[in-house]
């Protein structure tokens, strides 16, 4: 049954590109769902409870078929994180800068940043290796999802932001885009965050390494990850718009996040996105993957 739908799932993906998957779409577009153009946030569609149920194990079947369909990843996460998504907005309000971040309700995205500025900024400043990131990565922070399933604004937003934020803890972390520093970042992420889908990541991701890696990442990364995810400071709390001119080190060493054990390389395998693109299994910034 589960390689039937696992079939279907793939099938429709590919031939509509739509955000869910075919054991929901049907209830996505029955009369209990409604598309609110004037409803808690730009974009929100409200869903009942079995509702969410469907997408979550839609979305996760499809998300495990091919992990770097962001837009599944994105709906599994908005449809099972509800619990997570309130403790990280009461850590948030607990804290002044958090507190800021909700009221204010910054968007990171190209829109937002001043790329020239950050340009000129010295070696070794975040927003200088944020940049350096972006660039040498082949990503944006335009590809990150609007939120639609969670049926709170507020934590909509909290949604909203641990998404833009996920490339800045690439920064922070010094992990690159590639399967083995993806599956570094969500070992954190799941410390940190407490969000199912990141959990998941943690847990399937390793299926994905090669023996090299998975050494790697058992003895060296994986508890680097852990134990800085446990133990620094709630990273959707930082107002990182403030901070593009701070010492990267500095950051670090205010969050309590020590510098990576290793370094990655950055090798961006273009002819296999190229590939997935062309298949119409991911969008145009395929090097900006939100992998499980």
């Amino acid at each position: 049954m589960w390689s039937n739908l696992c079939k279907s799932l793939n099938r429709l993906n590919q031939r509509e590109g739509v955000l869910v998957s075919k054991v929901c779409f049907r209830q996505l577009h029955s009369s209990d769902v409604h598309v609110c153009p004037d409803g808690l946030y730009p974009g929100h569609i409200r869903t009942t409870a079995m509702q969410k149920a469907l997408l979550a194990v839609g979305s996760g079947v499809a998300a495990l078929q091919n992990p770097y369909r962001h837009d599944m990843v994105a709906v599994l996460g908005e449809t099972t994180g509800h619990l997570a998504l309130i403790n990280l907005r009461d850590r948030m309000r607990n804290d002044h800068e958090g507190n800021a971040v909700l009221t204010e309700r910054p968007r990171i995205r190209l829109s937002t940043l001043d790329l020239t500025k950050m340009a000129s900024m010295p070696d070794g400043t975040f927003g200088r290796e944020y940049l350096r990131f972006l660039e040498d990565n082949h990503v944006t922070p335009d590809s990150r999802a609007d939120v639609k399933f969670v049926d709170d604004e507020e934590l909509a937003y909290v949604m909203q932001r641990y998404r833009e934020v996920h490339d800045l803890l690439h920064t922070l972390l010094g992990m690159p885009t590639n399967m083995l520093g993806e599956v570094a970042v969500k070992w954190f992420e799941a410390a940190q965050t407490g969000l199912p889908m990141c959990t998941l990541g943690a847990l399937l991701g390793p299926l994905r390494l090669n023996t090299s890696r998975l050494q790697s990442l058992f003895t060296s990364l994986g508890p680097w990850a852990l134990r800085n995810g446990w133990r620094s400071r709630c990273v959707l709390s930082i107002f990182y718009e403030r901070r593009w001119e701070q010492s990267l080190e500095e950051l670090r060493q205010e969050l309590n996040i020590e510098a990576p054990p290793v370094t990655l390389s950055v090798k961006v395998k273009r002819e296999k996105w190229r590939r997935k693109s062309n298949s119409g299994t991911a969008d145009k910034n395929v090097d900006n993957p939100e992998t499980l």
